[in-house]
């Protein structure tokens, strides 16, 4: 029996407590069972569009309430889960369930330390939002019938009453002092103006009355068309119009001038909870802050030996501003720039299997960044498959303003959003179909994203990066990534400056000025989710180099990455214990 199938065995007997539960509570483990089907369903039925992406199309005629009172009552509900959750004895769990048991645990804490926090009263940042969300629903939603382009109507009739919601909840954010700075609010037109049409055909939305799928005949596509084109001109439109107009008139205005979370109500404890929440490791801010630092001198020791090694002629500053401005670093189209990525990636499917014992059936494709998001995204994000294998994982390129994108960055930052990176883990997890579905669906984002940061350096170690330039860009990601660790908890626990934040990025990475200043406002606008990243990362390796130690010759990649995405996305303290047991089994 080779080491990862005995691992599946022993893994978690060994990982919790140290002793087998021989005599096993079945009634226990049903019970827990019954309770988190319970909550699972309880989540679809008040999130139809997350059901949607999960694969369940049981709602997809429906959207969210996000008032005040749905809020409330979903709080209460939650309560009343913890508590059945706490009456059940988990030391006469079976091994399996007692992992469950505990992540689901930890979920539910989560969902209600953000209502105690009040995150809710701020359900936009400057990137993602309802507003921006919404327009993509053709991408996301079945629609291959005449019952799919029902559902989808009443969910563009719905708008209306979504984006009226949403004003509700923003302005009870604004009476108890919860919004977003002002700063990161620059540009929000653009997300919001392009929605607003004359002829709802220009509508992005109308896209699937444009191209039928040939099962729907003549008669229903000329019925739909029309519902379609009534729902568009009568919810959609005057939605996002009364979006606008309160975004205008009450919110921006009202926005906070202060960047940083500590300004908040009760700022300083929740952005504590947010350093814990994100990187799942009992770290305080100051903590965080000086691994950074630590971090960051590393990373630029290395960067310096590629800027002698290339023999450049200057300062780092001066290499720094030649990648920067010399052209030849820069696709001239939009095209150049996507062709470049799918050759970087054709590259790396390749070399999967020196890598993986096991890849995802699930395939993935690439996509443009819509360009009503464009200015105000970052340069790439992946968005992942549908539960039910009915839509491919789908990797986005930003390509606006394409002097802002380096080539020498193309390596690291496919590897990291596609393979071996966020859709290979993601759709892994989602085909692990033994895992409960808040598991299979759920994840951590100090995992998912440690575990992309961790792709970008095995590029390392299957033949890419060979460029000296590919891979100063690898180190300038890895860099960016330290640095986030710096501003994050500069800007919203140490008293930091946007301006501030900016200089310390300029000063230690290549990115251009237009990727830092819309970097440093994703994490204004988003306390704490940039930390996960390198403290994610940090631990892969540590755990990578422990087994590494331990094991020597009997190390084996292969066998390593399965026991890190074997139980899908899991606290760092949860992976620990998996690998020491994989260590540990003989």
């Amino acid at each position: 029996m080779n080491r990862v199938r005995l691992l599946g065995i022993c893994t978690t007997l060994l990982a919790y407590g140290g002793h087998f539960v021989c005599a096993q509570d079945a009634a226990e483990d049903r019970r827990f069972q019954q309770l988190a089907e319970e909550a699972w369903q309880f989540g679809l039925r008040e999130n139809p569009t997350y059901a949607t992406a999960v694969g369940d199309n049981r709602y997809n005629d429906r959207l969210p309430h996000v008032r005040i009172e749905d809020h409330q009552r979903r709080f209460d509900k939650k309560n009343l889960f913890r508590k059945r959750w706490q009456e059940i004895q988990r030391d006469a769990l079976s091994a399996e369930e007692q992992i469950n048991y505990d992540i689901f645990g930890r979920l539910l804490a989560d969902d209600l330390a953000q209502y105690d926090f009040r995150e809710h009263l701020i359900p936009i940042t400057n990137r993602w939002g309802f507003h921006v969300e919404f327009p993509e629903l053709p991408k996301r939603a079945p629609l291959e019938n005449a019952n799919d382009y029902e559902n989808y109507i009443a969910r563009l009739n719905a708008f209306g009453r979504y984006a009226d919601e949403h004003i509700e909840l923003m302005r009870a954010g604004i009476e108890q002092g919860y919004t977003l700075p002002s700063v990161v609010l620059q540009g929000y037109r653009e997300t919001i103006e392009p929605h607003i049409v004359d002829d709802p055909t220009r509508s992005l939305l109308y896209a699937p009355f444009s191209d039928f799928p040939d099962r729907i005949s003549p008669t229903d596509r000329e019925l739909l068309t029309a519902a379609g084109r009534k729902a568009i001109e009568d919810s959609v439109v005057p939605g996002y119009r009364r979006f606008l107009k309160f975004m205008r008139d009450q919110y921006v205005p009202s926005a906070r001038g202060a960047i940083g979370a500590s300004a908040l109500p009760q700022g300083r404890d929740y952005y504590r909870y947010c350093v814990r929440r994100f990187t799942t490791l009992d770290l305080s801010p100051e903590e965080v802050h000086q691994i950074g630092q630590d971090e960051v001198k590393r990373i630029r020791g290395e960067m310096e030996a590629i800027i002698r090694r290339v023999k450049f002629d200057g300062d780092r500053a001066a290499f720094v501003e030649h990648l920067r401005s010399d052209p030849r670093f820069y696709a001239e189209t939009p095209e150049q720039l996507m062709k470049e990525t799918a050759l970087v990636l054709k590259k790396m499917d390749g070399k999967l299997p020196q890598l993986f014992n096991k890849l995802p059936r699930t395939p993935y494709g690439i996509r443009e960044v819509p360009p009503y998001i464009a200015p105000r995204t970052t340069t790439a994000y992946y968005s992942r498959p549908s539960g039910d294998g009915r839509r491919a994982g789908f990797y986005y390129v930003n390509t606006y303003n394409l002097k802002s994108r380096p080539l020498f960055e193309i390596e690291a930052l496919s590897l990291h959003e596609a393979v071996p990176g966020h859709h290979l883990q993601i759709a892994l997890q989602q085909e692990m179909t033994e895992l409960p579905n808040f598991r299979r669906f759920a994840g951590f984002t100090a995992f998912t994203e440690g575990w992309g940061l961790y792709s970008e350096r095995l590029g390392l170690e299957v033949g890419f990066y060979e460029d000296p330039y590919s891979d100063y860009g690898r180190l300038s990601y890895e860099m960016w990534r330290a640095c986030r660790l710096v501003v994050d908890t500069g800007m919203h626990y140490l008293g930091w400056t946007r301006q501030q934040a900016i200089a310390f990025m300029a000063e230690n990475t290549a990115l251009s000025m237009h990727n830092i200043e819309a970097e440093i406002d994703r994490y204004i606008s988003w306390p704490g989710q940039a930390l996960a990243y390198k403290i994610g990362e940090l631990k892969i390796c540590q755990l990578r180099g422990l087994a590494e130690k331990a094991l020597g010759e009997k190390f084996d990649i292969r066998e390593f990455h399965a026991v890190v995405l074997g139980s899908g996305a899991v606290p760092l303290d949860v992976l620990e214990a998996n690998v020491k047991a994989y260590i540990a089994s003989p």
